[in-house]
């Protein structure tokens, strides 16, 4: 499943839109990590078991973004966007939402691209008579 947050797949003609989709999930922190990283928040720099829970969580919701794209037959999903919002005090949603859509053959497109670029780089034909 290709995921961009483009507009569209560079080099591939989008033939259908197949609408809206998403995924989220909602983690909690956790007492015992709540007390180290508040240790590590006194003397500064990045708070690792955070940010390793948020790299899950954004993993998950795209996933199952992209399941949700899948299950409607989409070659891909586009204008992918991430939003996240505070649930509870100690817990947050990650949100993954985009654009599920079919692609034409790759192989269609590959053919009508050097189509054009011959035509583009062919130049004056040597033989044509004026």
């Amino acid at each position: 499943m290709l995921s961009t947050t483009t507009e569209s797949v560079p080099g591939r003609e989008t033939v259908e839109v197949l609408g809206v989709v998403r995924g989220n999930t909602v983690r909690a922190r956790n007492v015992g990590r709540d007390v180290t990283q508040s240790l590590r928040n006194l003397v500064g720099g990045e708070l690792n078991s955070y940010t390793g829970l948020m790299t899950e969580a954004r993993d998950e919701a795209a996933d199952r973004m992209e399941a949700e794209a899948e299950s409607l037959g989409a070659d891909a999903v586009v204008n992918v966007r991430f939003t996240t919002s505070n649930v509870a005090q100690s817990a947050a949603e990650i949100l993954a939402y985009g654009t599920a859509v079919r692609l034409a053959d790759e192989a269609a497109g590959s053919a009508a691209d050097t189509a054009e670029r011959d035509d583009d780089t062919a130049g004056p034909d040597p033989d044509a008579v004026d």
